[in-house]
């Protein structure tokens, strides 16, 4: 069989995507995923036993007791199937993960690294070794790997294997042969594919009815020493008319602060940026271990920690006010290390949007993701193109 490319060919690169999607979604019987495909139980189940003998779904058994009618054998996607290689370039560390079909990390590796300021192709180097660490540590387990995107803390070219500027790192139109992706984006899109929804009542009560609801239109801003932001409208990136949409860090909040690194004033990124923060709590930026001591700091209620967090989430939030009065997102996700923060810069952001936007602010969650989530963002990519198109597994 081949992947061909006329109609009937692309109606079954459909239908093999729908099938597989739905299995995603939670183990089901084949009778099952007819009903929620459209599809007759005939063509579902020759399509399922192609994503079988591919290695992508494996059948459980019969399904669980309480089953209405006959019970059938439940499906489930292939724990030795593809898997999606993540890697991340940080300021100062480099991580490499394997994620399954199911998106369970299967292997990881992080190591500590210096690299602002040093040669894109040394630090590159150094995570092309951290890579075949985990995709040796993954091919050992029965995995196939599927592909490779790295996140990077910058600005990336549509070719994808540019990175236009990342002034944290000191890199300007660096090329690569690997894909990359700016970290923003990709956790905002662990955020869309594998959050499982949230309770989108508007008001953040403790005690609001919760509305289980998939989020699909949201601001995800994620931060380390910059602050990157990422749209998910109706369910897709934003990206731009250039592909830069999101530069949060980059927008100011009082026009005649000081002098940020992209020339301007009064950036986000001099008031909530992490060495702005930690400078302002009295934390050296080089003290290894920063966050967390921040953190402690934070939690014995220390004056000067409180005051700069507090700070922080009045600049975070005069920010966002702008983003979410013009775009209506279902909420603010707040993801990566700044998650880790998110106690105590919530009030402040909360607070500021409450007071800005049109119709009493608005939802400001903090990514149950976490600092992982550009890491899952990045491996997970790779398992979203088998989901979208698993025809080329089902003809090797």
């Amino acid at each position: 069989m081949t992947n061909g490319t006329g109609p009937q060919a692309a109606l079954r690169r459909r239908n093999l995507s729908a099938v597989l999607h739905a299995v995603a979604t939670g183990d089901k019987s084949r009778a099952a995923v007819a009903a929620e495909v459209g599809l007759t139980r005939a063509t579902v189940s020759t399509l399922v036993d192609d994503l079988i003998a591919a290695g992508l779904v494996t059948e459980l058994g019969a399904q669980r007791p309480g089953t209405v009618g006959r019970p059938g054998t439940a499906l489930a996607l292939s724990a030795r199937g593809p898997a999606g290689i993540g890697a991340e370039v940080g300021v100062d560390h480099l991580a490499a993960c394997v994620v399954d079909l199911r998106g369970t990390v299967r292997a990881r590796a992080t190591v500590e690294a210096r690299n602002r300021g040093r040669a894109a192709a040394r630090t590159l180097g150094e995570l092309e070794e951290l890579v075949r660490q985990v995709t040796e540590e993954a091919v050992a387990l029965g995995l196939r790997p599927a592909g490779l995107t790295v996140a990077v803390p910058g600005l990336v070219g549509r070719d994808q294997h540019t990175v236009l500027r990342a002034p944290n790192l000191g890199w300007k139109d660096e090329r690569t042969t690997l894909t990359v992706e700016n970290e923003a984006n990709l956790g905002a899109l662990a955020e869309l594919w594998l959050s499982g929804g949230r309770d989108t009542a508007s008001d953040n009560a403790a005690d609001a009815p919760a509305a289980r609801t998939p989020l699909t239109d949201f601001i995800h801003v994620s931060a380390e020493i910059g602050i990157g932001a990422a749209l998910v409208v109706n369910g897709g990136l934003f990206r731009g008319a250039r592909g830069f949409a999101g530069e949060l860090g980059h927008v100011p909040v009082y026009p005649d602060g000081p002098r940020c690194s992209c020339g301007a004033r009064g950036c986000l990124e001099q008031y909530a940026g992490e060495e702005a923060v930690l400078r302002a709590a009295g934390i050296a930026p080089e003290l290894p271990g920063r966050l967390k001591a921040l953190r402690t700091a934070a939690a014995d209620d220390d004056a000067r920690a409180l005051a700069a967090l507090e700070a922080a989430g009045r600049a975070l939030g005069i920010a966002l006010s702008g983003a979410v009065n013009l775009l209506d997102p279902q909420a603010v996700v707040l993801g990566g290390p700044l998650s880790e923060l998110a106690p105590w810069l919530l009030p402040g952001v909360r607070r500021e949007l409450g007071e800005r936007v049109t119709g009493g602010g608005a939802l400001v969650v903090e990514s149950r993701l976490g600092r992982d989530g550009v890491l899952l963002g990045a491996a997970y990519s790779a398992i979203r193109a088998v989901l979208d198109d698993p025809s080329e597994w089902t003809t090797r």
